[in-house]
């Protein structure tokens, strides 16, 4: 842990508050955008985020899932580190059309519009524990749309790690039954 005492969550959470910043009407008018380029700016920060959402990934220490699964854009700078610090691979989810071979797709309402993401099919084996880790949990469509692709290939997702949480949004309600971890819930 870095940047001050108390664990990893703690800390991460304290920069999170600090660091974060909001765009109003960004990317459309009505939505408040938050920015965490500051954090990602920030060696403390940054070392102390990944070092809480890798945790999720753990058990008494040790490492509990094969695969960490990234969420295009944000999710792929987040999940990326994460996977390298749990001994894990890393597994890009991205839009539509992004993927060079066979892929499964999954479509999805967010916030402000309709999506597609797409997993390369031999991303996931049978049996893969996997972690999903992205930067924010609105709706709860993308992680849905994931947990659905790494199911398609084989895979168990055992959690979804995300550093903020926003409340006001049916985020938790649309996951179901897959276990959340938020940093900060605003």
């Amino acid at each position: 842990m870095t940047g001050g005492s108390g664990t990893a969550a703690e800390v991460a959470r304290a920069a999170l508050e600090r660091l974060v910043v909001d765009v109003p009407d960004f990317p459309e008018p009505g939505v408040v955008f938050k920015d965490i380029t500051p954090v990602l700016a920030d060696h403390d920060a940054l070392t102390a985020v990944v070092a809480a959402l890798a945790d999720v990934g753990r058990v008494d220490g040790e490492t509990v899932v094969d695969k960490v699964v990234g969420m295009e854009a944000r999710g792929f700078i987040l999940a990326a580190p994460v996977a390298l610090a749990l001994g894990a691979g890393f597994v890009p989810v991205r839009k539509a059309g992004k993927l060079p071979r066979e892929t499964h797709a999954a479509s999805y309402s967010l916030e402000y519009g309709e999506a597609t993401v797409e997993l390369h099919r031999d991303a996931i084996v049978a049996g893969d524990r996997v972690l999903l880790v992205d930067d924010v949990l609105a709706t709860g469509g993308t992680a849905r749309a994931t947990r659905e692709l790494v199911e398609r290939c084989g895979g168990t997702v055992t959690g979804f790690a995300t550093l903020m949480e926003l409340s006001f949004l049916p985020g938790r309600r649309t996951v179901g039954d897959l276990p959340v971890t938020s940093l900060m819930t605003v």
